[in-house]
Formats: C-alpha cells, structure tokens, sequence
C-alpha cells in the first residue's frame, strides 16, 4: 500500500515560541503536538525546530520508503531495458545484424533526414 507523503511548509505549521516551552514545559508541548501532529519552536520570531509526534514521523518515514521503493523499482526497469540492449549489441552476430540494417534502403515515411540536403 502506498502512502503518499504530503508535508506541510513550513511556515503553515503552528508555532510556539521558545518562552512557552520553557513555561510549559514538555508536558505542555506534548499538549501541543497531541492536538496538532506537529509544532514549529520559535526563537524572537526566527524558526529554530519542529518538533513530531513519533506517530507523524513513523508516517513521514514510511511514505519516503514508499516513494523510493518506487523510483528503485523504475530505475530497476530501465537498467534491464539498458542491459538487454547492450547485451544483444555485444552479442557474436551483432556486427552482421548492423551492417545489414546500415546496407538496406531507408524508409523516411515523408520525413526529412537529419543531414540530407536533398
């Protein structure tokens, strides 16, 4: 099952400043976090942390497992299309089969030859 992973900007998370943690304490901040997944710590207006609930980073985390298994899986497709190809150009009649399409008449369909002046 993918997750599709969707993160806030930051400077749409909620904030609190650094005066409340120190005021509130963890328990206040974990208040925070329980209500809204995640909290940016602001020091004189100047963003200095975010802080997750460890279920929000487990989803984070998930979803960009989720997303690179998927770019493995397509960078793994086209490295076999790659080595098919390469392996039929190193095979022993490879150099036959080229010259025999370079020898046959080409067929432009009413396209123009890159190079042609004609």
């Amino acid at each position: 099952m993918a997750m599709s992973l969707k993160l806030d900007a930051l400077e749409d998370l909620p904030r609190t400043p650094a005066s409340d943690v120190k005021k509130l304490g963890w328990r206040g901040v974990m208040r925070a976090i329980a209500r809204k997944g995640k909290v940016v710590v602001t020091n004189h207006s100047e963003l200095e942390a975010v802080i997750l609930s460890a279920d929000e980073y487990s989803r984070i985390l998930h979803a960009l497992d989720d997303a690179g298994a998927r770019h493995a899986s397509a960078l793994d497709t086209l490295r076999q299309r790659f080595d098919e190809r390469l392996a039929s150009l190193q095979a022993d009649d490879a150099s036959e089969r080229l010259r025999a399409l370079m020898d046959r008449p080409t067929t432009l369909g009413g396209k123009v030859k890159a190079g042609d002046s004609h």
